[in-house]
């Protein structure tokens, strides 16, 4: 017999609040490495997620192909942005919609606010978006007099629980289904009584909750997959059906989309629209993918809305090699294969774009933030082969590090190093020494404790220890 009613159950506690407050990645790192909850609850996610996603990634002959033209179109967007963005304004205005464009954060939520109580409301409902979670755009409404409510399943629950997004594309990925029956028990008004944690009954209590915000809200806010300069076009694609409601019944469409959403051609979703769902959720395609162009009477929304957000992009798009991070289409496998994101989770990065893709962008899109970020990767590489735009996230993550500050220890090393490689005879006799200090350690073949300053690398990683004949010293002996 369930001893539910007669337990009281734990107060919610939002999983970022356990985290120190604006802390740098690898004091929150340390502390999110001593949750095994947490740990346990991302390694089955983004392991099941990994598995579907290389299933389906195997049936497809061609898909090193598809990458290699999602990359060509992504960098020929960027070489022409300021041409395609305009073109885009022009036919979306001449299909009925008004565009307008924010330089920055500040700018997107005042235009959304302003639109929001033009249309007679102080509500609205939302469909899943990076960019309006970038631009904290809730935490504006709120301040403001409005209110807005997340329709994702996901997103619903991080909501309920006043709790940020821990991954992109499952943003409440760091909660296992008991936590979320605990969350809609304590946080969900109309939760049904006896709520069990089986996934079809907290689904069925989310639809529940959410129908009667769908057929009385009067404005939708949402962001946009994909933007169509040739037609004016914006593209949604979501697998749950909220978003289908959100783009349809209510009155006003609000969308804020990044001005790296921008697609050159209406073809060209061809190529996307077969990479991002496999990249994504494992999925052959979306089950709901909404395309939508200006406003029609009798069809959708009245008022359409697009605001282009620049908010820093324009900054990425002038280095030509951190450029690639605009490239993403915000599928989420870089996090899912990255063993540092796996063990630590979204949180500890600090930003709205965590994992590997968060690693390269949130430093460039605020500068003189989050510095430490590029240094959170082993740069194995795993999410570069999995990157369905194939952006080089190892090679920006060293390019990144190289402009970031470094300390006056670090320097005199790589000064010292530089000195010793640049001399032939110096760089082998210091070969011959890390060999003879190494002895005591050479049966286990790792030195698992360095004095300082090795112990800043092996307090969290062991240093194999120097091999007994050098490559030089192998060939001398063999060419006698």
């Amino acid at each position: 017999m369930s001893t539910d009613a007669e337990t009281p159950r734990a107060p919610i506690v939002p999983a970022a609040s356990l985290l120190p407050a604006d802390a740098p990645f690898p004091k929150a790192a340390k502390v999110a490495l001593g949750m095994p909850q947490l740990r346990a609850n991302l390694a089955h996610a983004t392991g099941t997620i990994r598995a579907k996603r290389a299933r389906l990634v195997d049936e497809l002959d061609d898909w090193e192909r598809l990458r290699d033209t999602a990359a060509a179109i992504k960098a020929d967007v960027q070489h022409r942005l300021p041409e395609l963005a305009v073109e885009f304004e022009r036919n979306a205005t001449a299909a009925g919609a008004t565009v307008h464009w924010a330089r920055d954060a500040r700018e997107a939520n005042e235009i959304a606010a302003r639109l929001v109580r033009e249309a007679g409301t102080d509500e609205v409902v939302k469909v899943k978006s990076m960019a309006t979670q970038e631009i904290e755009l809730n935490e504006h409404f709120e301040a403001v007099g409005l209110k807005a409510f997340e329709t994702d399943l996901a997103e619903l629950i991080v909501q309920l629980a006043e709790d940020r997004p821990s991954h992109i594309l499952v943003p409440a990925i760091h909660y296992n289904r008991t936590e979320i029956r605990d969350i809609f028990d304590q946080r969900m008004s109309d939760a049904p009584a006896g709520l069990t944690d089986d996934p079809a009954a907290l689904a069925e209590a989310a639809r529940l909750h959410l129908r009667r915000r769908f057929l009385s809200a009067k404005a939708a806010v949402s962001g946009a997959n994909f933007a169509v300069a040739e037609t004016g076009s914006l593209v949604v694609v979501e697998s749950e059906g909220n978003g289908r409601m959100c783009l349809t019944m209510p009155e006003t469409l609000i969308s804020v989309v990044g001005i790296e959403k921008l697609l050159p051609r209406f073809a060209d979703l061809e190529v996307f629209m077969q990479l991002l769902p496999r990249s994504s959720t494992g999925e052959r395609m979306n089950p709901y993918t909404s395309v939508w162009t200006g406003s029609r009477d009798g069809d959708g929304p009245k008022d359409v809305h697009v605001i282009l957000l620049d908010n820093g992009r324009t900054g990425v798009l002038a280095d030509e090699v951190g450029r690639q991070a605009l490239s993403c289409i915000r599928c989420s496998a870089c996090l899912n294969v990255c063993p540092v994101y796996e063990r630590t989770g979204g949180h500890a990065y600090g930003h709205v774009y965590p994992g590997p893709i968060g690693a390269i962008l949130a430093p460039q899109l605020e500068p003189g933030r989050h510095d430490d970020l590029p240094y959170a990767s082993s740069l194995c590489g795993a999410c570069y082969e999995v990157c369905p735009v194939k952006i080089d996230i190892p090679e920006v993550l060293v390019h990144l590090r190289q402009q970031g500050p470094h300390h006056a220890g670090e320097r005199a090393v790589m000064g010292a190093a530089k000195a010793v490689m640049a001399r032939p005879r110096l760089w082998r006799t210091a070969l011959r020494a890390a060999r003879f200090g190494s002895m005591p350690w050479r049966r286990k073949g790792f030195m698992r404790r360095l004095p300082w300053p090795g112990s800043k690398w092996t307090v969290s990683r062991d240093m194999p220890t120097p091999p007994k004949e050098d490559f030089r010293d192998w060939w001398k002996e063999r060419r006698r």
